[in-house]
């Protein structure tokens, strides 16, 4: 399609509208706005039962501005204080819905200190039961190869970056075996794994070219089983469609997006759709087949012995 194209332009700007969401704001929009969602919520309750936020808090023994901020989402309410906010509304059987949608809410994002409190090895076998349902895989890269395309060389020298980064336990060689062993799913049948992977992650040099050297050979060989698409989005000064952060999409029921302060998890289907149109957009950057082969001919070529 040309620059022209109103289609392209449109998903130009569904990749803007994510790329802000998962970068400028804190800790993401997603759950920033389920926040807000149960905010909403917790107002109209109160509207309701005709009292105002002075009266509620008088009535529930808060500080004054404790209602405003539970109402404009600047504090989050604790399942005690919806239980609480619910009584004095005359809504108790409301109650346990909404913590339902407060634990959602905070189940949505995850910082890696606490996914990775246990060790990486826990971390890893956390995802296990996820990747196990799933038959369509869907997984777009712009940091680091996905895991199921990782060598085993290639994945220890990422999880020891992580180890020394985040100061973890030393448990990396459970974490590899893992992540090895979940490898296996690339050659079970029923299922389905399209991947796309940014030219530049090619390039990064992640272990030194020794295992640059091993991983750029083992994704050639990986892209070639039938149950596998491997695109590759070319860097490119007229690219219409910038990156994004890693994300996957499991079925059509969940998208995990990895941020650099957390892991973020996506259950709204109007959610889902979007990254699943951003998904589409970036499919139709990419090349396949011979191109792709082409691009990772030249990543392999321009490593340089001794880096």
């Amino acid at each position: 399609m040309g620059k022209g194209n109103p289609a392209r332009g449109l998903q130009a700007g569904l990749i803007e509208t994510i790329g802000r969401a998962t970068l400028s704001r804190s800790p993401s929009s997603s759950a920033q706005a389920a926040r807000q969602a149960l905010a909403d919520q917790l107002k109209e309750i109160r509207s309701e039962a005709g009292l105002t936020a002075k009266a509620l808090a008088a009535e529930a023994g808060w500080d004054r501005t404790k209602v405003s901020h539970i109402e404009h989402a600047r504090r989050s309410p604790s399942a005690e204080d919806i239980r609480t906010w619910c009584r004095a509304c005359g809504v108790d059987d409301r109650s346990e819905d909404l913590v339902a949608s407060l634990r959602t809410a905070e189940g949505m994002w995850v910082e890696w200190r606490r996914m990775e409190r246990g060790g990486l090895k826990r971390a890893q076998e956390s995802v296990v039961p996820l990747f196990e349902r799933t038959r369509m895989f869907r997984s777009y890269s712009s940091w680091l190869l996905p895991g199921l395309l990782q060598t085993e060389d290639y994945t220890r020298a990422v999880l020891q970056a992580v180890r020394r980064r985040r100061g973890l336990i030393d448990d990396v060689e459970a974490a590899v075996a893992v992540r090895m062993e979940r490898k296996q799913l690339l050659r079970r049948p029923g299922r389905t794994f399209a991947f796309l992977v940014e030219e530049s992650v090619l390039r990064t040099g992640v272990g030194g070219a020794d295992v640059m050297r091993g991983q750029l050979a083992h994704l050639a060989e990986a892209g070639s089983q039938p149950s596998v698409s491997l695109g590759i989005v070319p860097m490119k000064p007229d690219r219409e469609i910038r990156q994004v952060e890693d994300f996957w999409i499991y079925d059509g029921d969940q998208v995990s997006v990895e941020l650099v302060s957390g892991y973020l998890t996506i259950t709204n289907p109007r959610e889902i759709a979007m990254y699943g149109q951003v998904f589409s957009a970036l499919a139709d950057e990419a090349v396949y087949g011979a191109r792709a082969r082409h691009l990772l001919r030249s990543a392999l070529d321009g490593l340089s012995d001794g880096k």
